[in-house]
């Protein structure tokens, strides 16, 4: 996926430059993935940058800045800590079912996997350059939203014994343990021969981040050229049942929160259509059935995998209303 989507990737740019293809499909097709290659390039190399950076700190300092504390301040820590740290939705997941056998409680899962996805630097990076920072800024506050309202009712669910408690509740601190961060913090290496080896780990750890980039820029050019416009406007505008398509579109579209940023620029901008680009980025993680696999494995219960969906879906979709209204 990574070398076929950078090939296609190359071909596009070759074309703008040098108009080497005479298909005019394909020209379309090329003009739209260069456009969005001129328009994230700057958010890319910064991205690979911070990654890199991410990539040096222990893992153990993640643990240690969520802490065990029950309660809405043990909450908002891993919400905070999941709108920072740069992975794929995927790459969470692994991290969030790790810290729940470490002993984080299961609201701060929740809400550590909920605001996480498309959160990190790199894609919100990539998301600004697309559809500007003010609007990029109503997103990551929607999305903490939803991620501290889930994680406060899993958290009551748990407290009046609706939920089963993690059974392992030992491990982790019971509140953020500042000492371990930023003793974590000093071991990165900042002189010349460590600046150039973090690059390079953020440049082989962005290869998951490229190849699914590469497959949503490919699908969202496809949906320009192919999709009539009106068409679009209609299924996927700012309307109840452009915001239903979208919500349907996200479940059955598979890609990872790297590929939905395109596809969510694409319904922004030619759909005008905040609220349904908000309920893409958002759904696609939500709705994913590898995330509720993982949570159903981890924690041995259906009711709490099939949590996610069902406190987080309405959420979406009410604040994916709201954003068209705005």
């Amino acid at each position: 996926m990574f070398w076929g989507g950078l090939t296609v990737t190359l071909l596009a740019l070759l074309w703008t430059a040098f108009r080497f293809l005479f298909f005019p499909i394909g020209g379309e097709i090329a003009h739209s993935i260069a456009h969005s290659t001129h328009e994230m390039f700057f958010g890319i190399l910064i991205g690979v940058v911070i990654v890199g950076v991410l990539e040096t700190i222990p893992k153990e300092v993640v643990g240690a800045l969520i802490g065990s504390t029950r309660g809405w301040k043990g909450i908002f820590r891993a919400m905070s800590v999941g709108l920072v740290l740069d992975l794929c939705n995927h790459g969470i997941l692994l991290i969030g079912m790790s810290l729940y056998r470490r002993g984080a409680s299961l609201g701060q899962v929740f809400a550590f996997l909920i605001a996480s996805p498309w959160n990190s630097f790199s894609l919100t990076l990539l998301l600004g350059s697309l559809i500007g920072i003010p609007w990029t800024a109503v997103f990551i506050v929607g999305s903490a939203v939803i991620a501290f309202i889930a994680g406060i009712i899993v958290e009551r669910g748990v407290d009046q014994g609706h939920f089963p408690p993690n059974p392992n509740r030992s491990e982790l601190p019971e509140k953020t343990d500042w000492e371990l961060v930023f003793k974590g913090l000093k071991q990165i290496d900042l002189s010349l021969l460590g600046i150039v080896k973090m690059i390079a780990t953020g440049v082989q750890a962005s290869k998951m981040l490229f190849r699914w980039l590469f497959l949503g820029m490919i699908i969202a050019a496809l949906i320009q050229v192919f999709v009539p416009g009106d068409w679009y406007s209609h299924w996927f505008g700012p309307s109840e049942l452009g915001i239903l398509m979208t919500l349907l579109a996200a479940t059955v579209i598979e890609v990872c929160s790297e590929g939905s940023v395109p596809i969510a620029a694409d319904l922004f901008l030619r759909a005008q259509a905040p609220g349904n680009a908000f309920t893409f980025l958002m759904a696609g993680a939500s709705t994913d059935m590898t995330e509720i696999i993982a949570l159903k494995q981890t924690t041995g219960s259906w009711k709490i995998a099939f949590l996610l969906p069902l406190l987080t879906v309405p959420q979406i979709l009410l604040i994916g209303w709201l954003m068209n209204r705005w």
